[in-house]
């Protein structure tokens, strides 16, 4: 499997604000997920339901800017700018780095956000 084009492939589906897809195209059932807020996720399952509540808190989309992808191996780190406007008033500017480790089949197994600022 390429990671290149699967990593490719994952963030062209977030770039265009499908970060549900992108969960349920590209994440294997046992994947693990971890952000700096110290937020944990344990299977695909649980992601899934996280992003869906994320997504459903989404107002407007201000922006979502690409910047970088990077690959070595199994490993890929992504790049991106988040910009929101939520339902609640409040507002949300991401920069962030995505580290992903994918297994054999091209699925991600663990996934990792750094904040990038």
């Amino acid at each position: 499997m390429n990671i290149k084009e699967q990593a490719t492939q994952m963030d062209g589906v977030v770039s265009q604000g499908a970060i549900v897809d992108a969960v349920k195209q590209f994440f294997a059932n046992d994947a693990t997920t971890s952000d700096y807020n110290g937020l944990a996720t344990s299977n695909k399952q649980q992601m899934v339901e996280k992003m869906e509540g994320f997504a459903g808190a989404i107002e407007q989309v201000n922006g979502i800017t690409h910047h970088h992808t990077l690959v070595d191996g199994n490993v890929s780190a992504s790049e991106f700018t988040f910009d929101f406007n939520m339902k609640d008033g409040s507002k949300i500017y991401w920069h962030e780095i995505i580290r992903r480790i994918w297994n054999a089949d091209g699925k991600v197994i663990q996934e990792e956000y750094f904040n990038a600022q």
